[in-house]
Formats: C-alpha cells, structure tokens, sequence
C-alpha cells in the first residue's frame, strides 16, 4: 500500500477528509497556515518518520478558506500566536506579489499555490540534503464547497518577482 505524509493546518480538520479520499496509509504533521520551519531537529525526525514508514510521497494541504491564511490577508487577529509573524510576512507579501502579475478578483488560489510551493522548495531543498531517495512533493487545496482537492498551480506559473536595473 502506497504511504503518504500530508502537511495540514490544525484549522482545517481535514484528516478524515483525507482518510476518506485517499486511500493509502496516511500519516499527518500539523502546524497553523502550514508554517512548517525546515529546521535541523525537524527535518530530521521527518526523515527519519520518512524512512522507518517507507513514505514515497508527501502532500502540502490547505483549505480555500483556512482561517490562518485569511486572517493574515485580513484584520491578523492572531497575529501575536508564536510563530505566526514570519507567516503573515510571507503570504502579504505573495498577495501584493500577486496582485501586480495577475488581474483577478479571487486572488486565493494564486496565493495559496505561491504559499505552498514556497514550502515545497524548503522541503525539497533540505530532504535532498539528508537523503537520497526520491520523494515526491506537491500541494493541494481543499475547497469545502465541492468537497474537493485540486492541485496548486505550478511552480512555472508561480513566478518570483525580480527587478532588473
């Protein structure tokens, strides 16, 4: 049976969700919006969780309306949770980044996908160094509406902003 490894945001409570649609053997890491820090003790327990359960592939999940995320494109209420600053740093500054390249009025996808592939890359960058098999990383975005995950946008389609003197 394949194995995967989901990110998820506590908020969402989407682990039966998941449980119920994809049917491998699960297993979750949890921190609030995804703000996982790719820190030495981190990475390696997670490598090590990857290796004794053989994992071959480890998802990125949000929620379209995760509470985290929309409240730091909002009023930040829970700005002064540990941990939240550097968070609602990244995903102002993918909303601005997003705004001048694309001209929609539902921008959430687009950031949620700049978020997620920013975490991917972090991952991918540090699992690469502890490891040498290959594990496949993506991202997904749950909408609650059509009980339903779709892909995140590619990272070709996320493009960095660069200024050119």
């Amino acid at each position: 049976m394949q194995k995967h490894l989901y990110f998820l945001c506590p908020t969402d409570c989407l682990e039966s969700v998941i449980n119920n649609t994809f049917k491998h053997e699960n297993y979750f890491y949890t921190s609030l919006g995804n703000s996982f820090a790719a820190e030495n003790k981190t990475i390696e327990s997670l490598s090590e969780v990857i290796t004794a359960h053989n994992i071959k592939e480890i998802s990125f999940v949000l929620s379209n309306n995760n509470h985290i995320i929309n409240d730091a494109l909002g009023a930040q209420d829970f700005l002064r949770i540990k941990g939240l600053t550097r968070l609602y740093r990244q995903i102002k500054k993918q909303k601005e980044h997003s705004d001048m390249l694309w001209k929609t009025d539902y921008n959430q996808f687009i950031i949620l996908s700049y978020y997620l592939n920013k975490k991917i890359n972090e991952l991918q960058l540090q699992l690469t160094n502890l490891s040498k098999r290959h594990i496949k990383i993506g991202g997904k975005i749950y909408n609650q509406h059509t009980n339903s995950f779709t892909n995140i946008y590619a990272d070709l389609i996320c493009l960095q902003k660069h200024h050119l003197n």
